[in-house]
Protein backbone atom coordinates (compact mmCIF):
# COMPACT_ATOMS: atom_id res chain seq x y z
CA UNK A 1 0.00 0.00 0.00
CA UNK A 2 1.38 3.32 -1.13
CA UNK A 3 1.94 6.23 1.72
CA UNK A 4 -0.89 8.22 -0.13
CA UNK A 5 -3.36 5.44 0.08
CA UNK A 6 -2.81 4.57 4.26
CA UNK A 7 -3.31 8.96 4.43
CA UNK A 8 -6.59 8.15 3.07
CA UNK A 9 -7.72 5.52 4.94
CA UNK A 10 -6.22 7.00 7.71
CA UNK A 11 -8.25 10.03 7.06
CA UNK A 12 -11.40 8.05 6.40
CA UNK A 13 -11.14 6.11 9.59
CA UNK A 14 -10.96 9.55 11.54
CA UNK A 15 -13.78 10.99 10.29
CA UNK A 16 -16.06 8.01 10.44
CA UNK A 17 -14.74 7.76 13.90
CA UNK A 18 -15.94 11.54 14.68
CA UNK A 19 -19.27 11.30 13.10
CA UNK A 20 -20.13 8.19 15.45
CA UNK A 21 -19.47 10.14 18.20
CA UNK A 22 -21.52 12.78 17.41
CA UNK A 23 -18.39 15.57 16.28
CA UNK A 24 -18.47 18.05 13.52
CA UNK A 25 -14.93 17.24 11.82
CA UNK A 26 -13.16 20.77 11.51
CA UNK A 27 -11.76 19.83 8.21
CA UNK A 28 -12.08 23.06 5.71
CA UNK A 29 -13.41 20.10 3.15
CA UNK A 30 -16.99 19.86 4.82
CA UNK A 31 -17.06 23.51 5.54
CA UNK A 32 -20.86 25.07 4.77
CA UNK A 33 -20.40 27.38 1.37
CA UNK A 34 -19.42 30.87 1.84
CA UNK A 35 -21.81 33.30 2.23
CA UNK A 36 -20.70 35.58 -0.57
CA UNK A 37 -21.17 32.50 -2.66
CA UNK A 38 -24.61 32.10 -1.43
CA UNK A 39 -25.94 35.87 -2.18
CA UNK A 40 -24.37 35.41 -5.64
CA UNK A 41 -26.37 32.05 -5.99
CA UNK A 42 -29.41 33.89 -5.09
CA UNK A 43 -29.15 37.49 -5.84
CA UNK A 44 -29.72 38.85 -9.30
CA UNK A 45 -26.88 40.55 -10.73
CA UNK A 46 -27.43 44.38 -11.64
CA UNK A 47 -28.44 45.00 -14.92
CA UNK A 48 -26.30 48.01 -15.50
CA UNK A 49 -27.40 48.59 -19.24
CA UNK A 50 -30.59 48.78 -18.03
CA UNK A 51 -29.35 51.15 -15.50
CA UNK A 52 -28.32 53.26 -18.40
CA UNK A 53 -31.24 53.06 -20.26
CA UNK A 54 -33.37 54.29 -17.24
CA UNK A 55 -30.94 57.46 -16.98
CA UNK A 56 -31.20 57.42 -20.65
CA UNK A 57 -35.21 57.37 -21.12
CA UNK A 58 -34.79 60.37 -17.87
CA UNK A 59 -32.36 62.55 -20.15
CA UNK A 60 -35.62 61.82 -23.22
CA UNK A 61 -37.65 63.28 -20.92
CA UNK A 62 -35.82 66.43 -20.67
CA UNK A 63 -33.17 65.82 -17.70
CA UNK A 64 -29.23 67.42 -18.75
CA UNK A 65 -28.12 64.81 -17.39
CA UNK A 66 -28.50 61.84 -14.74
CA UNK A 67 -26.29 58.80 -12.93
CA UNK A 68 -26.69 56.22 -10.81
CA UNK A 69 -24.22 54.68 -8.46
CA UNK A 70 -24.77 50.74 -7.31
CA UNK A 71 -22.82 48.72 -4.47
CA UNK A 72 -22.65 45.45 -3.27
CA UNK A 73 -20.35 43.17 -2.15
CA UNK A 74 -19.29 42.74 -5.19
CA UNK A 75 -17.66 46.20 -5.32
CA UNK A 76 -19.22 49.23 -7.45
CA UNK A 77 -20.66 50.32 -10.43
CA UNK A 78 -21.47 53.93 -11.39
CA UNK A 79 -23.08 54.86 -14.53
CA UNK A 80 -23.26 58.95 -15.66
CA UNK A 81 -25.00 60.04 -19.47
CA UNK A 82 -25.03 63.94 -20.19
CA UNK A 83 -23.95 66.89 -18.48
CA UNK A 84 -24.22 68.62 -15.15
CA UNK A 85 -23.62 71.89 -16.40
CA UNK A 86 -25.35 73.03 -19.78
CA UNK A 87 -23.34 76.31 -20.06
CA UNK A 88 -19.90 74.94 -19.81
CA UNK A 89 -21.12 70.97 -21.19
CA UNK A 90 -18.78 69.63 -18.46
CA UNK A 91 -20.24 65.93 -18.43
CA UNK A 92 -22.09 64.65 -15.33
CA UNK A 93 -19.68 63.09 -12.87
CA UNK A 94 -20.75 60.13 -10.41
CA UNK A 95 -18.74 62.74 -7.74
CA UNK A 96 -20.95 65.53 -8.25
CA UNK A 97 -22.60 66.89 -5.25
CA UNK A 98 -26.37 68.12 -5.49
CA UNK A 99 -29.18 68.62 -3.78
CA UNK A 100 -31.10 65.70 -2.61
CA UNK A 101 -34.54 67.18 -1.74
CA UNK A 102 -36.93 64.72 0.19
CA UNK A 103 -33.87 62.54 1.26
CA UNK A 104 -33.11 65.10 3.59
CA UNK A 105 -36.49 63.54 5.51
CA UNK A 106 -34.98 60.61 6.09
CA UNK A 107 -32.05 62.13 7.80
CA UNK A 108 -34.12 63.88 9.98
CA UNK A 109 -35.94 60.84 10.95
CA UNK A 110 -33.18 59.24 12.05
CA UNK A 111 -32.32 62.39 14.34
CA UNK A 112 -35.74 62.09 15.63
CA UNK A 113 -35.58 58.51 16.55
CA UNK A 114 -32.12 58.54 18.14
CA UNK A 115 -33.47 61.18 20.53
CA UNK A 116 -36.89 58.89 21.12
CA UNK A 117 -34.53 56.04 21.55
CA UNK A 118 -32.15 58.42 24.19
CA UNK A 119 -35.85 59.13 25.75
CA UNK A 120 -35.78 62.81 25.31
CA UNK A 121 -39.65 62.11 23.97
CA UNK A 122 -42.00 59.71 22.73
CA UNK A 123 -43.43 58.67 19.21
CA UNK A 124 -46.74 58.48 20.50
CA UNK A 125 -47.24 61.37 22.30
CA UNK A 126 -48.90 65.05 21.49
CA UNK A 127 -46.38 67.07 19.50
CA UNK A 128 -47.53 70.33 21.91
CA UNK A 129 -46.16 68.05 24.48
CA UNK A 130 -43.10 69.57 23.34
CA UNK A 131 -43.75 72.39 21.20
CA UNK A 132 -46.60 74.08 22.81
CA UNK A 133 -49.67 75.61 21.21
CA UNK A 134 -47.73 75.03 18.05
CA UNK A 135 -50.57 73.12 16.46
CA UNK A 136 -54.05 73.23 16.78
CA UNK A 137 -55.07 69.34 17.49
CA UNK A 138 -53.68 67.98 20.33
CA UNK A 139 -54.28 64.38 18.90
CA UNK A 140 -51.20 64.83 16.85
CA UNK A 141 -48.92 62.75 17.62
CA UNK A 142 -44.55 62.46 16.24
CA UNK A 143 -45.20 59.22 14.67
CA UNK A 144 -48.04 61.02 12.87
CA UNK A 145 -45.59 63.47 11.86
CA UNK A 146 -43.16 60.79 10.81
CA UNK A 147 -45.75 58.66 8.52
CA UNK A 148 -47.11 61.76 7.09
CA UNK A 149 -50.20 60.60 8.94
CA UNK A 150 -50.84 64.52 10.62
CA UNK A 151 -53.70 65.71 8.01
CA UNK A 152 -51.33 69.48 7.95
CA UNK A 153 -51.93 70.67 4.59
CA UNK A 154 -48.62 70.75 2.34
CA UNK A 155 -47.82 74.63 2.30
CA UNK A 156 -45.34 73.81 -1.21
CA UNK A 157 -49.03 73.31 -3.44
CA UNK A 158 -49.82 76.81 -3.12
CA UNK A 159 -46.35 78.07 -2.57
CA UNK A 160 -45.53 76.19 -6.49
CA UNK A 161 -49.12 76.52 -7.65
CA UNK A 162 -47.00 78.49 -10.68
CA UNK A 163 -43.94 76.53 -11.10
CA UNK A 164 -41.15 79.28 -12.37
CA UNK A 165 -43.17 82.28 -10.44
CA UNK A 166 -43.17 80.48 -7.50
CA UNK A 167 -39.52 79.23 -6.99
CA UNK A 168 -38.48 83.01 -7.87
CA UNK A 169 -40.50 84.27 -5.45
CA UNK A 170 -38.79 81.94 -2.47
CA UNK A 171 -35.31 81.06 -4.56
CA UNK A 172 -33.28 83.76 -2.27
CA UNK A 173 -35.78 84.20 0.78
CA UNK A 174 -34.89 82.53 4.09
CA UNK A 175 -38.21 81.57 6.16
CA UNK A 176 -38.22 80.54 10.17
CA UNK A 177 -40.15 77.13 10.77
CA UNK A 178 -42.93 79.15 12.79
CA UNK A 179 -44.01 80.98 9.02
CA UNK A 180 -44.07 77.50 7.32
CA UNK A 181 -46.25 76.50 9.58
CA UNK A 182 -48.86 79.18 9.69
CA UNK A 183 -48.78 78.51 5.87
CA UNK A 184 -49.92 74.94 6.73
CA UNK A 185 -52.19 76.30 9.42
CA UNK A 186 -53.58 78.89 6.70
CA UNK A 187 -55.10 75.90 4.60
CA UNK A 188 -57.69 73.67 5.79
CA UNK A 189 -56.11 70.21 7.22
CA UNK A 190 -56.44 66.88 4.79
CA UNK A 191 -57.46 64.58 7.18
CA UNK A 192 -58.17 63.53 11.18
CA UNK A 193 -54.57 62.58 12.78
CA UNK A 194 -53.57 58.66 12.20
CA UNK A 195 -56.41 58.34 10.13
CA UNK A 196 -54.74 58.10 6.15
CA UNK A 197 -51.53 59.07 4.85
CA UNK A 198 -51.19 61.98 3.33
CA UNK A 199 -47.69 63.69 1.63
CA UNK A 200 -46.85 66.86 3.34
CA UNK A 201 -43.17 69.00 3.71
CA UNK A 202 -44.99 70.63 6.78
CA UNK A 203 -44.90 67.49 8.80
CA UNK A 204 -40.76 67.34 8.32
CA UNK A 205 -40.85 71.09 9.37
CA UNK A 206 -42.48 70.22 12.92
CA UNK A 207 -39.91 67.94 13.10
CA UNK A 208 -37.14 70.21 12.80
CA UNK A 209 -38.66 72.42 15.37
CA UNK A 210 -38.70 69.36 17.63
CA UNK A 211 -35.08 68.44 17.09
CA UNK A 212 -33.97 71.82 17.54
CA UNK A 213 -36.23 72.00 20.79
CA UNK A 214 -35.20 68.67 22.60
CA UNK A 215 -31.17 69.65 21.88
CA UNK A 216 -31.48 72.83 22.30
CA UNK A 217 -28.77 73.08 18.86
CA UNK A 218 -29.83 74.06 14.99
CA UNK A 219 -30.57 70.88 12.88
CA UNK A 220 -27.33 71.25 11.11
CA UNK A 221 -25.32 70.59 14.30
CA UNK A 222 -27.30 67.39 15.08
CA UNK A 223 -26.98 66.34 11.56
CA UNK A 224 -23.24 66.87 11.87
CA UNK A 225 -22.91 64.91 15.17
CA UNK A 226 -25.33 61.84 14.68
CA UNK A 227 -24.93 60.78 10.93
CA UNK A 228 -22.45 63.20 8.84
CA UNK A 229 -19.51 62.81 11.18
CA UNK A 230 -19.70 59.33 12.67
CA UNK A 231 -20.61 57.44 8.64
CA UNK A 232 -17.56 60.30 7.29
CA UNK A 233 -20.08 61.76 4.92
CA UNK A 234 -17.43 64.39 3.41
CA UNK A 235 -19.41 65.65 0.66
CA UNK A 236 -22.88 66.00 2.53
CA UNK A 237 -23.64 69.16 4.18
CA UNK A 238 -26.37 71.35 5.32
CA UNK A 239 -25.70 75.30 4.72
CA UNK A 240 -29.14 76.82 4.55
CA UNK A 241 -29.37 79.56 4.49
CA UNK A 242 -26.31 79.95 1.85
CA UNK A 243 -27.37 79.55 -1.76
CA UNK A 244 -23.88 78.27 -3.29
CA UNK A 245 -23.06 74.13 -3.46
CA UNK A 246 -19.34 73.99 -2.43
CA UNK A 247 -16.88 72.16 -4.63
CA UNK A 248 -18.04 69.90 -8.10
CA UNK A 249 -21.63 69.79 -8.33
CA UNK A 250 -24.03 69.17 -10.74
CA UNK A 251 -26.28 72.62 -11.81
CA UNK A 252 -29.91 71.83 -11.55
CA UNK A 253 -32.80 72.79 -13.92
CA UNK A 254 -36.31 73.21 -12.92
CA UNK A 255 -38.90 72.56 -15.93
CA UNK A 256 -41.63 75.53 -16.33
CA UNK A 257 -45.33 74.71 -16.27
CA UNK A 258 -45.13 75.71 -20.02
CA UNK A 259 -44.62 72.88 -22.82
CA UNK A 260 -41.93 74.43 -24.51
CA UNK A 261 -40.50 76.94 -22.67
CA UNK A 262 -36.89 76.89 -21.64
CA UNK A 263 -35.33 75.69 -18.09
CA UNK A 264 -34.25 77.87 -15.29
CA UNK A 265 -31.27 77.11 -13.72
CA UNK A 266 -32.22 76.66 -10.26
CA UNK A 267 -28.88 75.92 -8.69
CA UNK A 268 -28.19 78.69 -6.19
CA UNK A 269 -31.44 78.61 -3.99
CA UNK A 270 -31.34 79.28 0.30
CA UNK A 271 -33.67 76.31 -0.26
CA UNK A 272 -35.07 77.64 2.60
CA UNK A 273 -38.82 76.54 2.02
CA UNK A 274 -37.87 73.35 2.83
CA UNK A 275 -34.92 73.38 5.58
CA UNK A 276 -35.39 70.25 7.90
CA UNK A 277 -37.93 68.77 4.64
CA UNK A 278 -35.79 68.99 1.69
CA UNK A 279 -32.48 70.95 2.02
CA UNK A 280 -29.25 68.54 2.53
CA UNK A 281 -26.70 68.19 -0.19
CA UNK A 282 -25.16 64.76 -0.95
CA UNK A 283 -23.36 62.49 -3.70
CA UNK A 284 -24.01 59.20 -4.63
CA UNK A 285 -21.36 57.96 -2.71
CA UNK A 286 -22.52 59.31 0.49
CA UNK A 287 -25.99 58.72 0.11
CA UNK A 288 -25.12 54.69 -0.59
CA UNK A 289 -23.36 55.14 2.41
CA UNK A 290 -26.28 56.95 4.81
CA UNK A 291 -28.65 54.24 3.24
CA UNK A 292 -26.53 51.38 4.14
CA UNK A 293 -25.33 51.95 7.40
CA UNK A 294 -29.57 53.28 8.43
CA UNK A 295 -30.50 49.30 7.18
CA UNK A 296 -27.26 47.56 8.83
CA UNK A 297 -28.27 49.13 11.96
CA UNK A 298 -25.36 51.59 12.28
CA UNK A 299 -27.72 54.41 13.27
CA UNK A 300 -30.77 53.21 15.18
CA UNK A 301 -31.43 50.44 17.68
CA UNK A 302 -33.20 47.54 16.53
CA UNK A 303 -36.13 48.96 18.17
CA UNK A 304 -36.15 52.45 16.59
CA UNK A 305 -35.45 50.80 13.37
CA UNK A 306 -38.03 48.04 13.72
CA UNK A 307 -40.35 51.37 13.86
CA UNK A 308 -38.94 52.86 11.12
CA UNK A 309 -39.62 50.15 8.84
CA UNK A 310 -43.29 49.09 9.94
CA UNK A 311 -44.83 50.49 6.93
CA UNK A 312 -48.35 50.64 5.77
CA UNK A 313 -49.32 51.17 2.17
CA UNK A 314 -49.34 54.96 0.21
CA UNK A 315 -51.50 53.80 -2.63
CA UNK A 316 -53.16 51.11 -4.33
CA UNK A 317 -50.74 49.35 -6.01
CA UNK A 318 -49.56 47.44 -3.06
CA UNK A 319 -46.17 48.05 -4.03
CA UNK A 320 -45.34 51.47 -2.08
CA UNK A 321 -45.35 51.74 1.24
CA UNK A 322 -43.83 54.80 4.03
CA UNK A 323 -42.47 53.99 7.31
CA UNK A 324 -41.08 56.67 9.95
CA UNK A 325 -39.31 59.05 7.24
CA UNK A 326 -38.91 56.01 5.06
CA UNK A 327 -39.83 54.56 1.93
CA UNK A 328 -40.69 50.85 0.76
CA UNK A 329 -40.81 49.64 -2.59
CA UNK A 330 -41.96 46.04 -3.39
CA UNK A 331 -40.14 45.23 -6.82
CA UNK A 332 -41.37 43.00 -9.52
CA UNK A 333 -38.80 40.44 -8.42
CA UNK A 334 -39.74 40.78 -4.82
CA UNK A 335 -37.12 42.57 -3.55
CA UNK A 336 -37.91 44.85 -1.27
CA UNK A 337 -36.08 48.47 -0.70
CA UNK A 338 -36.08 50.73 2.13
CA UNK A 339 -35.11 54.53 1.32
CA UNK A 340 -36.53 57.80 -0.11
CA UNK A 341 -36.75 59.64 -3.16
CA UNK A 342 -36.05 63.35 -3.46
CA UNK A 343 -37.45 66.37 -5.31
CA UNK A 344 -36.26 69.68 -4.85
CA UNK A 345 -36.21 72.16 -7.97
CA UNK A 346 -33.61 70.96 -10.39
CA UNK A 347 -32.91 67.79 -8.95
CA UNK A 348 -35.22 64.32 -8.49
CA UNK A 349 -32.94 61.67 -6.58
CA UNK A 350 -33.35 58.47 -5.49
CA UNK A 351 -31.56 56.49 -2.65
CA UNK A 352 -32.36 52.80 -1.74
CA UNK A 353 -31.03 49.81 0.00
CA UNK A 354 -32.30 46.00 0.67
CA UNK A 355 -33.46 45.26 3.99
CA UNK A 356 -30.29 44.25 4.66
CA UNK A 357 -28.01 46.91 3.40
CA UNK A 358 -26.10 45.27 1.33
CA UNK A 359 -26.80 46.17 -1.63
CA UNK A 360 -27.71 49.91 -2.26
CA UNK A 361 -28.44 52.50 -5.33
CA UNK A 362 -28.29 56.21 -5.43
CA UNK A 363 -29.26 58.03 -8.56
CA UNK A 364 -30.07 61.91 -9.87
CA UNK A 365 -31.03 63.44 -12.32
CA UNK A 366 -30.90 67.10 -12.72
CA UNK A 367 -34.41 68.10 -13.50
CA UNK A 368 -37.41 68.42 -12.17
CA UNK A 369 -40.97 69.34 -12.23
CA UNK A 370 -41.44 66.69 -15.17
CA UNK A 371 -42.53 63.36 -13.91
CA UNK A 372 -42.06 61.45 -16.52
CA UNK A 373 -38.45 61.84 -16.02
CA UNK A 374 -38.57 60.98 -12.38
CA UNK A 375 -40.72 57.95 -13.11
CA UNK A 376 -38.04 57.11 -15.74
CA UNK A 377 -35.16 57.40 -13.43
CA UNK A 378 -37.05 55.57 -11.00
CA UNK A 379 -36.34 52.42 -13.72
CA UNK A 380 -32.83 52.37 -12.22
CA UNK A 381 -34.23 50.75 -9.07
CA UNK A 382 -35.62 47.52 -11.47
CA UNK A 383 -32.80 46.97 -13.54
CA UNK A 384 -29.90 47.30 -10.34
CA UNK A 385 -32.04 45.17 -8.06
CA UNK A 386 -33.72 42.81 -10.52
CA UNK A 387 -30.91 42.52 -12.83
CA UNK A 388 -32.06 41.42 -16.28
CA UNK A 389 -35.63 40.57 -17.17
CA UNK A 390 -36.23 37.36 -18.32
CA UNK A 391 -36.55 37.35 -22.33
CA UNK A 392 -40.10 37.60 -23.73
CA UNK A 393 -42.34 34.61 -25.18
CA UNK A 394 -45.33 34.87 -26.84
CA UNK A 395 -47.36 33.87 -23.71
CA UNK A 396 -45.24 36.64 -21.27
CA UNK A 397 -43.79 39.47 -23.43
CA UNK A 398 -41.76 41.93 -21.69
CA UNK A 399 -43.15 44.76 -20.22
CA UNK A 400 -40.69 47.83 -20.73
CA UNK A 401 -39.45 49.18 -18.03
CA UNK A 402 -40.92 52.33 -18.74
CA UNK A 403 -44.48 51.51 -18.04
CA UNK A 404 -43.72 51.00 -14.37
CA UNK A 405 -46.59 53.02 -11.58
CA UNK A 406 -45.62 57.03 -12.10
CA UNK A 407 -43.35 58.06 -9.78
CA UNK A 408 -44.35 59.78 -6.54
CA UNK A 409 -44.15 63.49 -6.54
CA UNK A 410 -42.84 65.05 -3.42
CA UNK A 411 -43.40 68.66 -4.80
CA UNK A 412 -46.68 69.52 -6.94
CA UNK A 413 -46.40 69.16 -10.76
CA UNK A 414 -48.67 70.75 -12.77
CA UNK A 415 -47.61 70.04 -16.17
Amino acid sequence: MTLNNRRRLAAGATLIAALAAGVTPTTSAYAAPAVPGAVRATTPAPDMEGVVAALNAAMAEGAPGAMARFTSPEGVQARTVGVRDRDSGAAMDVRARFRIGSVSKTFSSVVLLQLVQEGELELDAPVNRYLPGLLPDDRITVRHLLSHRSGLADYTDAMFEHTVPGFEAVRNRVFSYQELVDLSLSEPRTTEPGVAYKYSNTNFVVVGMLIEKITGKPVVKEYQRRIIGPLGLRNTSYVHPDVRIAGMHAHGYLHPDEAGAPLVDSTEQTASWAQSAGAVISSTADLNTFVTALMRGRLLSPRMLEAMTTVTPTDATNTRFYGLGLRRYDLSCGTRVYGHTGTVQGYYTYAFATGDGRRSLSAMANTSNKGSANTALGGTLEAAFCGKKPAATASSPARPRSSMTPAESDLPEHR
